[in-house]
């Protein structure tokens, strides 16, 4: 079975971008991100309220990381320490080799290939360092523009479960992509 292990925290590069340790500082673009309904849109988990629930969801983050069962990084520009968005891995099974990829991103950044920059280098961490076997993505259907991301990076549609989750009074679809360490 795999061990995942991410002490020391491993902060990533890319052309662009570099992916870090998301830390209280963030609290202020963590708060734009999640309590805006318009990033959370297709993201069924309670919209953050205040600055207080920022920082939980930064503690949890943070707690995910340190007893290693999941990692997210801040996605920030080279040059510019500000947060524009979250990617990381969930819902991880090492007993199966596989992770889940999520992320999310501040919308005046979104359409400049940032997300696909992250999500390949992420793809390239998963397999050689995490040594994964699959990471799999899972969207809401009318997420057109995740569903873009997820084709540009390899993945393959696997399967549309229907009414599959329960959210807010609401049956809701979801659609899982998948790709396959060659």
């Amino acid at each position: 079975m795999l061990q995942f292990n991410f002490t020391p925290f491993p902060t990533i590069e890319t052309e662009r971008l570099l992916l870090r340790r998301v830390t209280n500082d963030d609290a202020k673009e963590i708060f734009e991100l999640r309590s805006n309904p318009e990033t959370m849109k297709y993201i069924p988990r309670p919209l953050v309220k205040t600055t207080e629930d920022a920082l939980e969801h930064i503690a949890m983050i943070e707690d995910k990381i340190v007893t290693n069962i999941g990692i997210n990084w801040g996605i920030t520009l080279k040059d510019n320490p500000k947060l524009l968005g979250i990617i990381g891995y969930y819902r991880m099974q090492p007993e199966n080799y596989r992770a889940e990829i999520g992320y999310m991103l501040l919308p005046e950044f979104h359409g400049k290939g940032i997300i696909p920059e992250a999500v390949n280098r992420l793809i390239q961490y998963g397999f050689d360092d995490l040594q994964l076997h699959s990471i799999e993505a899972v969207i809401d259907p009318d997420n057109i523009a995740s569903e873009k991301v997820l084709q540009k990076c390899g993945f393959v549609k696997e399967a549309h479960l229907k009414e599959s989750d329960f959210w807010e009074g609401k049956f809701l679809d979801k659609v899982i992509y998948s790709l396959l360490n060659k």
